[in-house]
């Protein structure tokens, strides 16, 4: 059976894991048809990445050290595009904002492949204060949720990265105490659930309904130590996929960032 394995890992600068040589010993080990990155902070050239065997699509931030997403496909792609299109994004309050974060942050890079739409998304954080929770909830969710959709009509989409947020309670180690804050707001959440009642499914969760293993750990305290994480990081894919889910899995074992990968294998 011919399948495509694709992971997704937030790597919260991508000279740092090259340095610790914890990529270059993950793709060797795992050989991924397609690799999604996020939190790359850097350009393309200013990270030493020797992967002959993939094509190199690199949506890097205008700001030095800061955000970033790139996609290391061995398939070469139909088609690319960076950041929100603007008719999705104009449809929300403060689309400019969105808009300009998608582009000039390199926080959405999408990719077309035969069968498929791949979105690499690197979603904006809440803040410790919360002073991104309306900008998340009002404009940016909704827009990636457009952007989605709009493609979901011409073929099925599979959406992967770091989405800033728990869903549910299974979803972090202490959700209690961290009950309205960032990454466990109500209306962070009600995000996630708007991804899954439009028709797109949580691949892990399809597939694991009741484990809990997490994606983030601090790094203060020995969290990853003692497995006090969070699960952020999702493959979000098009219901009619569902059948051509033959894994989704955690990879906690791979170390290198304070992230660790997401896989999806699709039949």
């Amino acid at each position: 059976m011919k399948v495509m394995k694709i992971y997704s890992w937030n790597v919260n600068g991508l000279r740092a894991v090259l340095k610790k040589g914890a990529l270059q010993e993950f793709i060797e080990k795992e050989q991924p048809d397609i690799l999604c990155l996020q939190e790359t902070k850097a350009k393309q050239g200013q990270a030493e990445v020797d992967l002959p065997d993939y094509e190199e699509i690199w949506n890097s931030a205008e700001r030095a050290g800061y955000s970033g997403t790139a996609i290391f496909t061995k398939q070469k792609p139909l088609a690319v595009r960076f950041g929100f299109p603007e008719e999705i994004a104009q449809q929300f309050d403060g689309w400019e904002d969105a808009f300009g974060d998608a582009r000039k942050e390199g926080r959405v890079l999408m990719a077309e492949f035969d069968d498929f739409f791949l979105i690499d998304a690197y979603v904006p954080n809440e803040k410790d204060d919360l002073g991104r929770m309306k900008y998340r909830e009002l404009t940016w969710d909704k827009a990636l949720l457009a952007y989605m959709k709009q493609l979901d009509a011409i073929k099925p989409v599979v959406v992967c990265g770091d989405f800033n947020v728990a869903h549910e309670e299974i979803d972090l180690a202490r959700p209690k105490q961290n009950e309205g804050h960032a990454g466990f707001t109500k209306s962070g959440r009600q995000g996630m659930t708007n991804f899954l009642a439009a028709g797109f499914l949580d691949s892990f969760r399809e597939l694991h309904p009741e484990q809990a293993k997490y994606t983030w750990w601090s790094y203060r305290g020995g969290a990853r130590q003692r497995n006090v994480g969070w699960r952020i990081d999702y493959f979000l894919v098009s219901e009619r996929l569902r059948e051509r889910i033959a894994e989704a899995e955690i990879c906690d074992n791979v170390m290198g960032s304070d992230h660790c990968p997401v896989m999806l294998v699709l039949k």
